[in-house]
């Protein structure tokens, strides 16, 4: 198949900004023609949440072992985009994808995965910088509460915010990860860096769904009153 329709098969259901879309919509369109055909959405989905689960393990095992053991993180976060980016891009490859399904399943797993994420970190730092962990979660649940609340105003659908997705922030949390393990305590400082700007681009966010909101709720005040008065004219 060309994969200019493989691009358009996968892409159908959502909008995407990020930086890398290119680059990964290119890499997600050869591999699901490559994907085994005994290996299902939901199986992919499992080998996503094996990734978050890997780099759980990660900062336990830094915790208690060796610090460089943080560098398993980089592979959880490779693990989690593949099973992650394919589990439905496979589906609508096959035309076998279940939209609200798959969605709810997807929005959820992406959840526990971000709990892990500020567990372990919450492990490995100290004192008062385990905050740190705890608000990147915080943050990170307002920023999915925002693409929900985008897409139930428009209708459409993306996981990225701005120019960065999930992909470009599994890359910046790695190379966070491989810093600590040169940089010895740099993590802290990286990590509250990234949370404020997450912080930022929530307010952000938030703002602009807010202003789709009033517009939606100017338009169907508009097409009521249009309503009204052809009922008044008849």
């Amino acid at each position: 198949m060309k994969e200019k329709n493989v691009l358009k098969m996968i892409s159908v259901d959502r909008e995407r900004t990020n930086l890398l879309k290119k680059w990964e919509q290119n890499a997600i369109a050869y591999l699901v023609q490559r994907i085994p055909s005994w290996m299902s959405s939901n199986m992919l989905t499992t080998i996503g949440f094996i990734g978050s689960i890997i780099t759980f393990a990660s900062f336990i095992l830094a915790t208690y072992i060796n610090r460089n053991l943080l560098l398993l993180g980089v592979l959880g976060y490779a693990v989690s985009w593949f099973g992650d980016s394919l589990d439905g891009r496979v589906a609508y490859y096959r035309h076998k994808e279940r939209k609200w399904y798959g969605f709810s399943l997807d929005i959820t797993v992406d959840w526990l995965g971000i709990i892990l994420m500020g567990l372990g970190f919450m492990t490995y730092a100290e004192g008062w910088w385990k905050f740190i962990g705890f608000g990147f979660v915080v943050l990170y649940g307002w920023e999915m509460v925002t693409a929900l609340l985008r897409y139930k105003i428009t209708g459409k659908y993306s996981i990225d915010s701005g120019a960065l997705g999930p992909t470009e922030v599994r890359i910046i949390i790695s190379t966070v990860l491989i810093l600590e393990v040169v940089f010895p305590g740099s993590i802290l400082y990286s990590s509250s860096l990234i949370t404020a700007i997450l912080f930022i681009a929530n307010i952000f966010d938030t703002k602009k769904v807010l202003s789709l909101a009033n517009e939606k709720d100017i338009e169907i005040k508009k097409e009521l009153q249009e309503q009204q008065n052809t009922q008044n004219n008849q």
